[in-house]
């Protein structure tokens, strides 16, 4: 069966992790995205913390899979030329390079046009054009701070606290990814090309839009009443740390189960919604609740909800997060078990919905890694490994129409 991006190819310039978390969603879905690396190193990730000696790491393969590896070194004059027909077959160029250096490299945007005009050139920021700090190296923490998001994370009595979830480098790919097929539609309407851009930046403060919310908010009247700091503490002119709470208006916060004295991952997550009160009244033993004055509103329990979810917790301790889950979800109360990276990696509903998916490396050999976390009615994604450096390198060449011997001469003249 063929898949929907199927036809479109794209270069792929990336490296790191956002880049190439783009455009491996996109080959995913059928692009051939041919990844440009140096001769003799590749990408940084190749090499980055690596477990395996002689084979390419988990950061690497974990990003590039699906795709064709193609050797190039675009400062001599034969990759420059290698390039100029990549351009001119090709849909896409997908690059985070740091700015002006595609221009150096004698590709800027006008010669790009000149090539290919309905080429679309797709780059990953920190910073949007024109911002004062354009010129800044920006790093996944780093855009995590830029854009808000360690300003409003972590407890109040603590310093700011940057996520493990990659909001600045895989969520920026995935707003790219989207900027990309949007321009490819743009193409199949007028035929011309555009360049898209995502700054770091921008994408964690897309991401941030409840906490922009809850500044204006908080302008307005000077407190947050879904905040744990409401009633009791006090609030200044700037969102603040919330801890655990639930963030958009209905109160939630991680609590301990069985085993947490041991288990650092021995928890749940329970929200508190006004239309499942009645149910977490009954599911807890606490039906005088249900009708009194005093619980029975969200803005009556405000003031005492750090004491309801300590009558959670208590109700917790004799049960494991699973056994609590199992039991809360029959009464449809909002819930989860805090499941640990082990947990995940072992979860057999994620393994057979293809969310974690198993996969075969001629070097590394069998390792996990995370599949499409968009699920189709009509298309079966299949994951396969990522490419060694240079791996398809002549493939792609005679695909350009070189011969063996131009080939052979690319290799001698170490342009590839």
């Amino acid at each position: 069966m063929s898949q929907p991006l199927e036809g479109i190819k794209i270069i792929d310039f990336t490296h790191v992790q956002a880049g190439p978390a783009c455009t491996q969603l996109l080959a995913w879905f059928g692009a051939d995205v041919i990844k440009v690396e140096r001769p003799g190193a590749g990408d940084v990730t190749r090499n980055q913390l690596r477990h395996v000696e002689g084979a390419d790491a988990l950061y690497f393969t974990m990003l590039n899979s699906n795709k064709r590896s193609l050797t190039l070194d675009t400062k001599t004059k034969q990759g420059k030329e290698v390039l100029e027909k990549l351009i001119k077959e090709s849909d896409v160029m997908v690059e985070n390079f740091g700015p002006g250096a595609l221009d150096r490299m004698g590709f800027s945007w006008e010669k790009i046009q000149e090539l290919n005009p309905g080429m679309v050139l797709a780059s990953v920021k920190g910073f949007s054009d024109g911002h004062h700090y354009e010129d800044l190296k920006v790093y996944e923490n780093v855009a995590q701070c830029a854009g808000g998001a360690a300003s409003t994370t972590g407890f109040w009595d603590g310093p700011p606290t940057v996520s493990a979830a990659a909001l600045g480098d895989s969520n920026t790919g995935m707003h790219l990814a989207i900027g990309i097929l949007t321009a490819l539609r743009h193409k199949d309407k007028t035929g011309r090309g555009q360049k898209v851009a995502v700054s770091m930046q921008d994408a964690v403060i897309n991401l941030c839009r409840v906490k922009l919310r809850d500044q204006q908010r908080l302008d307005a009247i000077g407190y947050l009443e879904e905040y744990p700091q409401y009633p009791h503490g006090e609030f200044t002119d700037v969102v603040p740390r919330g801890g655990n709470a639930g963030g958009g208006g209905q109160p939630g916060w991680v609590l301990k189960c069985k085993g947490w004295e041991t288990d650092p991952n021995a928890y749940i997550y329970f929200t508190i919604q006004g239309h499942a009160w009645a149910p977490i009244c009954k599911a807890l033993g606490k039906e005088e609740w249900i009708d009194d004055p005093a619980y029975n509103t969200a803005r009556a329990r405000q003031d005492k909800i750090m004491d309801i979810f300590g009558t959670i917790e208590a109700w917790l301790a004799d049960k494991t997060k699973f056994e609590a889950v199992d039991i809360l979800r029959k009464f449809d109360i909002p819930c989860s078990p805090v499941l640990s990276m082990k947990e995940i990696s072992v979860d057999k509903s994620l393994r057979e919905s293809g969310t974690i998916t198993e996969v075969q490396h001629p070097k590394l050999g069998s390792y996990l890694t995370v599949g499409s976390p968009i699920k189709f009615s009509d298309l079966q994604v299949d994951i396969k490994a990522s490419p060694l450096l240079g791996e398809h390198t002549n493939e792609v060449l005679a695909g350009l129409g070189y011969n063996q011997q131009q080939i052979a001469e690319l290799h001698d003249a170490k342009a590839v």
